[in-house]
């Protein structure tokens, strides 16, 4: 029988946070209403754009825009928050994301400029709702590294994962249930005010209760010397993960903002649901990334116990071969379903939208293992250093990746040919190099990568 210690308590997390401090549980609540908004929004990002008429190679660009803010920004906001204080910087940070969905629920009506088509205020809207998500990174791992012992890194890390986690489960729920009862348009946009309506209520209640009297978040920035420093004295540990990840990650970027248009244009799944009824590929898939997210769920803080039996290494395998793998699953699930045999049921017959809610679904287990993803980046940091290697780690890793998603638009955008009685081009091609790309990453990994002491 498990003893207490063993036994897995999926709602500790949310118990662990509401026994937080004020400005750290404030901080996390604020996270939750911008991650809701995000979530609502970003995957459907790809579908939006080709609404608005634009091309793969412009969607592919977009995804690319993504990776460079989510490279670039992290430094710069540190530096702006170490002038004017967290708190301030929180506030224009949180207002600025706001008007980035703003931006986007309006950029059908901003199309009517003359010369300027409507996906181009995409971009900029972007670029202003990103500000608050790539804020606070190496902060909240520095919080866990430092609140936790050695031990306990994946755990904690669970906690902070499945809180902030819940909003990717309601959103895409919100976000199918607006397009089902109002379709793509206007349903969409009635999505993107929602997310910018969340954006200001968390704006307002961080300005209003986050008091900072103690923070530090932003204060060891010291230009782009530090960064070049942080650079080379990253853990030796961290390289063969760094390699492995970059790669992984590489290939996931290639299709991650073509996504939705697989599951709502190349395959076209739909599905009638008890009590909902008819769901159309686009409100489906909404309900798609909720199945993804609830196994995440599910499965992180009992994946992350495990990681202290068997260790971190072979868990973030596992989300490694999961991100590697998907996309190649995905673009080749057969119109008509499949047959399968299982055990104790013999023969199954499984149609299309069976068969890609059971893909979502094992999707998300790449998810089961960022727990001990992050634990094994910040538990080789010095005391005190978490942040910064942290820091050091994702720019590297983001900085790589960011021509990813542009190499997918390309690919994307080819015409399919036969080559040798095999169809090449198109959404096969792109989805099939990305899971090429990440097994690289998995098999360097495997060879190369190395376990955290405290998990040996």
């Amino acid at each position: 029988m498990a003893t207490d210690e063993e036994r897995v308590d999926v709602l500790a997390p949310f118990r662990q946070f509401l026994a937080l401090e004020r400005d750290v549980l404030v901080l996390s609540l604020a996270m939750f209403a911008f991650s809701l908004g995000f979530q609502m929004t970003g995957r459907y990002m790809g579908r939006y754009f080709e609404f608005l008429g634009a091309t793969s190679v412009v969607i592919g660009l977009y995804g690319s825009f993504g990776n460079l803010i989510s490279a670039v920004y992290p430094y710069p906001g540190g530096a702006l928050s170490d002038r004017i204080g967290s708190r301030t910087a929180l506030t224009l940070f949180g207002l600025a994301s706001t008007l980035g969905f703003l931006l986007w629920f309006g950029a059908p009506a901003f199309g009517a400029v003359p010369s300027v088509p409507a996906w181009v205020w995409l971009f900029v809207g972007l670029a202003l709702a990103q500000a608050w998500k790539s804020f606070g990174l190496g902060a909240t791992f520095a919080i866990v590294k430092q609140s936790v012992p050695p031990t306990e890194l994946a755990t904690g890390f669970a906690s902070t994962e499945t809180f902030r986690r819940t909003a990717f489960l309601l959103g895409p729920l919100l976000a199918a249930g607006l397009i089902a009862a109002y379709g793509f348009d206007p349903g969409f946009r009635y999505v993107l005010g929602v997310a910018a309506a969340f954006g200001l209520v968390a704006t307002v209640a961080q300005r209003v209760l986050y008091e900072a009297s103690e923070d530090s978040l932003g204060k060891s920035f010291e230009g782009v010397s530090q960064v070049v420093d942080d650079l080379r004295t990253m853990p030796a540990t961290l390289r063969p993960l760094l390699v492995g990840d970059t790669l992984v990650r590489f290939g996931n970027g290639m299709v991650y903002v073509f996504v939705v248009l697989v599951v709502t244009q190349y395959l076209e799944v739909s599905a009638t649901l008890p009590v909902v009824g008819y769901l159309g590929p686009d409100a489906f898939f909404g309900v798609l990334l909720a199945v993804e997210m609830a196994v995440a769920l599910a499965t992180m803080v009992p994946v992350a116990k495990l990681a202290k039996r068997v260790g971190l290494k072979p868990v973030v395998a596992l989300g490694f071969v999961v991100y590697a793998v998907f996309p190649a699953l995905l673009v080749t699930a057969p119109d008509g379903g499949v047959a399968v045999t299982v055990p104790l049921l013999g023969g199954v017959s499984l149609s299309e939208t069976a068969l890609v809610t059971l893909l979502f679904a094992a999707s998300g287990l790449r998810f089961a293992g960022l727990p001990a993803h992050k634990a094994l980046i910040v538990g080789p940091a010095e005391a005190d250093a978490g942040g910064r290697v942290v820091g050091s780690y994702y720019l590297v890793r983001n900085a790589i990746t960011i021509p990813s998603a542009a190499v997918g638009g390309w690919l994307y955008g080819l015409e399919s040919t036969r080559v040798v009685g095999a169809t090449v081009g198109g959404p096969a091609l792109a989805f099939g190099l990305a899971t090429v790309v990440g097994l690289g990453g998995v098999a360097y990994f495997v060879a190369f990568g190395r376990e955290l002491d405290a998990y040996a």
